[in-house]
């Protein structure tokens, strides 16, 4: 058996930086399930170690604590690279840090995936379109990004290493996978780290009034982390010649009053909507065209909105009842991401 660069191997040997974030720890489940040994690498800035608890004694799964910021030594036939603060909170807490975890994190995975000469996934961002003003955004739109403001650490960030994603593919040939990931939600999201979803679905639970930035007109797209997780698996099994970027994420667009909303009706209870400023340079709009993704991919979103936000309402309600003092310990505030 072959990777698409050519390279030889039996069971896969598989690199997934930020492995024990939201979206990494669903994504080394998928791989574990397919057969593959995982190296889970993650400096636990974000990452917790309760996403990945249940594989202790796997003995097809590896911890390593590492921040990607400096060079890694190992060896694998595939790379994933996940590893970055994903939320407004979480990212402005540290900005330089997340630029640099951005863009030397993606230099130090590229040069690991070239000594190699493996294929390399990079998770980039919807945040590289900015506050778009062509709706909805197609891969081809340059975007509408503030380069000084504070959002700027990420999104800068994230396109700086799209950059070096297709130089390192023109420059050394190298297999490349950058898909741009829209707003996705789901079980092991932070219960802390300000996203809409996890915000409304906590507050409600612990009956505080609900938060909404601005007059809740704003839209956003949201898709469930299964689905998401089946888009990345079907990117990387695409052929050498698709290297994107491919939009993923769910074209069916709610504005956050409408979320609101349906996260209080499911819950209950008698929190109220409260609305606060708008944080700046928050996005007024954002859905993905994802054409491509149809086309090249044959993926689109199967779970809906109503399914996904139960599931992880249920997930949780288990959180808030095993740790109900440690989810408002760090303030929710500023962004309805």
């Amino acid at each position: 058996m072959s990777n698409s660069s050519g390279r030889s191997y039996g069971r896969r040997r598989v690199l997934v930086t930020g492995g024990a974030g939201f979206l990494g720890s669903h994504l080394i489940d998928r791989l574990l399930k397919r057969g593959d040994e995982v190296l889970c690498v993650d400096n636990l800035f974000t990452g917790d170690k309760s996403n990945i608890d249940h594989l202790a004694g796997n003995p097809r799964f590896e911890f390593m604590r590492h921040d990607v910021c400096f060079p890694l030594f190992v060896e694998v036939d595939e790379i994933w690279n996940l590893a970055c603060p994903a939320s407004p909170i979480h990212y402005q807490h540290d900005p330089v840090q997340t630029t640099k975890t951005s863009v030397h994190g993606a230099i130090n995975m590229l040069g690991l995936a070239k000594r190699l000469k493996v294929p390399i996934f990079q998770a980039s961002t919807s945040e590289i379109y900015g506050d778009p003003s062509i709706h909805p955004q197609p891969e081809e739109y340059w975007g509408n990004v503030n380069t000084i403001g504070p959002r700027s650490c990420y999104d800068e960030g994230k396109r700086c290493a799209e950059t070096l994603f297709f130089d390192y593919h023109r420059q050394h040939g190298l297999d490349i996978k950058v898909a741009r990931i829209f707003n996705t939600y789901g079980p092991r999201m932070h219960a802390s780290d300000g996203r809409v979803v996890s915000n409304f679905i906590v507050q409600a639970l612990r009956g505080e009034d609900i938060t909404i930035y601005g007059d809740g007109s704003q839209t956003r797209s949201f898709c469930y982390c299964e689905d998401l997780i089946e888009g990345f698996i079907r990117f990387m099994e695409a052929g050498p010649d698709v290297h994107g970027p491919i939009n993923l994420g769910n074209p069916v667009e709610f504005t956050i009053r409408q979320l609101a909303e349906t996260v209080l009706a499911k819950i209950g209870g008698r929190s109220k909507l409260v609305e606060e400023p708008l944080p700046q340079d928050d996005p007024l709009q954002r859905r993905p065209d994802i054409t491509k993704a149809k086309q090249q991919l044959d993926w689109k979103p199967s779970i809906e909105l109503d399914e996904g936000l139960d599931r992880t309402i249920a997930y949780f309600r288990t959180i808030v009842a095993e740790k109900p003092a440690r989810i408002g310990e760090r303030h929710l505030a500023g962004v309805n991401a």
